[in-house]
Order: C-alpha cells, then structure tokens, then sequence
C-alpha cells in the first residue's frame, strides 16, 4: 500500500469518526480536526472564507471588521492568526480553539504520514 492510499485513509477514518461524534453531540463542530466542508485536515483548508465566522468570532477581527489571516507551518507545526489591518494576532477564544484544531489536524497528518512510511 502506498503512503499517499495509506494517509488518505486515515483521513476518511478521520472524518468518518468525527462526523459520527457530532451527529451524536459528542464532539463539537468547532473542535473538529477535520473539515466535513472541504473533507480534509482543518490546517489544509482553515484559509478558507468558509472558516470565517463574525458571529463566533473564529477567523475575526472585530475591532477591524474583517477575517483574519493565517499561516501555517507544517515543517514547525504551528499556527498563527494575524489582522492585516491592525497586525491583532490570535487574543480570542474562538482564535485559541481554530489554533488548538488546527495544530490537532498537523499532529494527526503528520502521524498518519510517519506511519504509512514505516
């Protein structure tokens, strides 16, 4: 089996679980690691406008009412958010849990990665 077969499949494990989680309430849609939307790891796809939300505040600044911006670092495995109006970076805790999911999703990547290479 390839690496790639072999890393997919831990992503369609993935989302499989997690949509069964939040079906059942047992895991909330925000803390997911995986994107039912896009179907991939959150950090490959939490750029995306779809991940901005005004009313939870995740991707947003408030005080420049505009979405945040942000890079990832699959090398370091880290995530920043940055305004690129008023140069705010992650203060919220709606900024705190995208960061939190998306350093799962680069931690879950990267294992599944390591272990389809052994």
């Amino acid at each position: 089996m390839t690496t790639t077969l072999v890393t997919q499949n831990a992503l369609a494990d993935a989302l499989m679980a997690e949509d069964s989680a939040e079906e059942t309430g047992w895991l909330d849609p925000l803390d997911r690691i995986t994107c039912p939307a896009h179907r991939r790891w959150i950090h490959q796809c939490c750029h995306s406008d779809l991940h901005v939300s005004r009313i939870t505040g995740h991707r947003w600044c408030r005080p420049c009412g505009r979405a945040l911006e942000v890079a990832v670092d699959e090398v370091d495995r880290t995530v920043a958010l940055h305004c690129p109006t008023c140069d705010r970076g992650a203060r919220t805790r709606a900024d705190a849990q995208l960061v939190a999911a998306c350093e799962a999703s680069l931690t879950a990547s990267n294992t599944a990665a390591t272990n389809a290479s052994r």
